[in-house]
């Protein structure tokens, strides 16, 4: 079986959204999960980086960091309240179906 995506969800993107991809089987972590709650952008973008994950943000923080770093396990980036969660969530799961972890590296992904 090819690997699948794996995805890391930032600390302001809703948790449904990790209940709901979790309900379909998909490996996700949140960043109080990971204990990164009070962390810096540096330390999360660090631990996607050591974790192979795709992380989930409205933070464009992270594409900032994605331009001068483009090795990273990719970006999924929703601008804040552009999009429903359930549009966010079906967003997602298109990515997990269709790319491979290796057609989302230094790659972001705009919801």
């Amino acid at each position: 079986m090819a690997e699948r995506i794996r995805f890391h969800l930032d600390e302001h993107i809703d948790l449904d959204v990790a209940r709901a991809l979790r309900r379909q089987g998909i490996d996700i972590t949140t960043t109080s999960d990971a204990g990164l709650r009070t962390k810096s952008d540096a330390e999360r973008w660090a631990h996607i980086q050591r974790n192979n994950r795709v992380i989930v943000t409205h933070d464009a923080d992270f594409l900032r960091l994605s331009a001068a770093n483009p090795a990273h396990p990719g970006i999924a980036y929703c601008r804040m309240g552009s999009r429903s969660l359930g549009e966010m969530i079906r967003s997602l799961m298109l990515i997990y179906e269709i790319l491979t972890p290796d057609e989302m590296r230094g790659h972001v992904e705009y919801l």
